[in-house]
């Protein structure tokens, strides 16, 4: 005798998966930009664009990956509520997905959270649930989760298992394939930082499938237990205060982040990033966001260290997200006084650099 009821609960699904895969299909790659240089002859910088993305930020690619791994695992069915612990870029792209499938998304946030993010997933139809306690980001989010009778997306968990990292159009066969006609085609470095650990995990485990001589280099930046967690190799690490650089860094190692795929780390201070970002902006004609500028200086740092050696090659990083997002933060003269931050003694810094100089700037680091 046919089920008819698991039958209509399978004809949901597929129907679900279905919608994401042609919303993949009609959407274009992101572009992987060459930054012209020409102080670094021999090398070469790039920088690849995942703000184009429909939903505006890297973490596009990773809800897509959340929501096929929850709906393929039997996890989110027809009316499943959909609870994110976040309050930034992976909530708005997790809130244009349900809304895709048809399924309600609530994000847990701090009630600090800005304007511009809450508006952005309630776009989506996204339900923004607020805590005081920002701390207690993953209990109440499970707890909500509980109450709804959902399901809790937990990225910092799922993150670096759901991406398939062997291939599937992932962010890392996507770098190699477009790098694929340049002169330097495996580049010496990839360049990035860390917010769940999961594109990290994606780009180590793809180079190393691969068998490419790449290196990853992963930046992290102040009050963030990444750096620490990795150099102690202790993965109960923790930081008191949160990230100043939406996106990146976390109070505490993630279960997504994976160590023995990271060649080396560095520690970016936050008013450096910030300069950073300023500085990328005005090479591009246009606002970056905090994370970028933390990719951005590490591969400067990583590229003024192999100018040193006279060696040649290429570097990739992300542009993560838009600058737009954060005209009332890192853009804000008032908003950088409040938080006691000072980007203008390290652009000239950075410009010099760029422009032919020394980078006189020293990171801490850990090597793998």
């Amino acid at each position: 005798m046919v089920n008819t009821d698991a039958e209509s609960a399978r004809g949901w699904v597929d129907r679900a998966v279905a919608a994401i895969e042609a919303d993949q299909r009609r959407s274009a790659d992101t572009h992987l930009w060459k930054l012209d240089v020409p102080a670094l002859p021999g090398i070469d910088l790039y920088l690849k664009d995942e703000s184009t993305h429909p939903t505006g930020s890297l973490k596009h690619r990773l809800a897509r990956s959340l929501f096929l791994y929850a709906l393929c695992n039997g996890l989110v069915r027809e009316g499943t509520a959909v609870v994110e612990a976040s309050s930034g870029s992976t909530a708005v792209s997790e809130a244009y997905f349900a809304r895709m499938i048809g399924v309600p998304f609530y994000a847990v946030m701090p009630r600090s959270t800005s304007p511009e993010k809450i508006a952005a997933i309630e776009h989506y139809g996204g339900h923004c649930h607020f805590i005081d306690d920002g701390r207690r980001i993953y209990a109440e989010s499970a707890e909500l989760t509980a109450r709804l009778g959902g399901h809790f997306m937990d990225q910092f968990t799922h993150a670096e298992r759901a991406t398939d990292w062997r291939g599937n159009n992932n962010i890392a066969e996507s770098i190699f394939e477009q790098l694929g006609d340049e002169r330097h085609p495996v580049p010496a470095w990839v360049v990035m930082s860390a917010g769940t650990g999961g594109t990290t995990a994606t780009i180590g485990r793809y180079i190393r499938y691969k068998r490419h001589a790449t290196r990853l280099c992963v930046a992290d930046v102040e009050h963030s237990a990444f750096f620490d967690g990795y150099a102690t190799r202790n993965p109960d690490c923790v930081c008191a205060r949160p990230s100043r650089i939406e996106g990146i860094g976390r109070p505490r190692v993630e279960p997504s982040f994976v160590p023995g795929v990271i060649d080396l780390m560095l520690r970016v201070p936050d008013a450096l990033s910030l300069a950073a970002m300023r500085v990328l902006s005005g090479r591009l004609g246009r606002r970056v966001g905090g994370s970028t500028g933390t990719n951005f200086i590490a591969m400067c740092y990583q590229a003024a260290r192999m100018a040193e050696a006279g060696e040649t090659g290429s570097l990739v990083t992300l542009i993560c997200d838009s600058g737009e997002r954060y005209a009332n933060s890192y853009y804000s003269e008032s908003w950088l006084a409040a938080n006691g931050l000072d980007p203008a003694p390290y652009e000239p810094r950075v410009e010099a650099f760029l422009q032919g100089g020394i980078l006189d700037i020293e990171l801490e680091e850990s090597a793998g």
